[in-house]
């Protein structure tokens, strides 16, 4: 007897590839058979106000290279997701549980589930750190590379 096959879907502009982007996928391959990734556009980021640091070439590529990973398609506007529902066939649409109750209207065509994030991981925060490091003046970074190799030497 076969069993009916599940096909889920989620969102992201998934910058800065991180665990918690695998996470998320290994989670949702466990849920379906079948996961769609739509990875945000660069230019539907522009819309969003969100910048980022990989372009969408590279960013659609890291995420189809995942193993979890079944097919991937390009997200270019809010709208889509209903038509995307639609054509893919989708039994679940999944999303970060910062998004609840924002895409409630999809019970209409399929399950819709918000998932818990990976604790002390976001590409948010990961830019945040980066702006923060890129803020320290160059003097003081190389005075502490200085106390770092004078350390190192006298570890050796």
């Amino acid at each position: 007897m076969k069993t009916e096959q599940k096909r889920i879907i989620t969102y992201g502009t998934f910058d800065m590839f991180h665990i918690g982007h695998l996470n998320l996928l290994k989670r949702l391959k466990s849920m379906a058979d079948t996961v769609i990734v739509a990875v945000s556009t660069d230019a539907f980021n522009l819309e969003k106000n969100k910048k980022t640091i990989i372009p969408f070439e590279q960013r659609i590529k890291i995420v189809k290279s995942v193993k979890y990973v079944d097919m991937v398609i390009p997200e270019e506007s809010w709208e889509q997701k209903t038509s995307d529902i639609k054509e893919y066939d989708i039994d679940i649409f999944a999303i970060g549980r910062d998004w609840e109750g924002k895409f409630d209207f999809l019970k209409d065509y399929c399950r819709v589930v918000y998932l818990e994030r990976t604790k002390g991981i976001s590409s948010t925060e990961i830019k945040k750190s980066l702006k923060s490091l890129l803020s320290i003046p160059q003097e003081d970074l190389r005075k502490a590379f200085d106390i770092l190799e004078i350390l190192r030497k006298d570890l050796q």
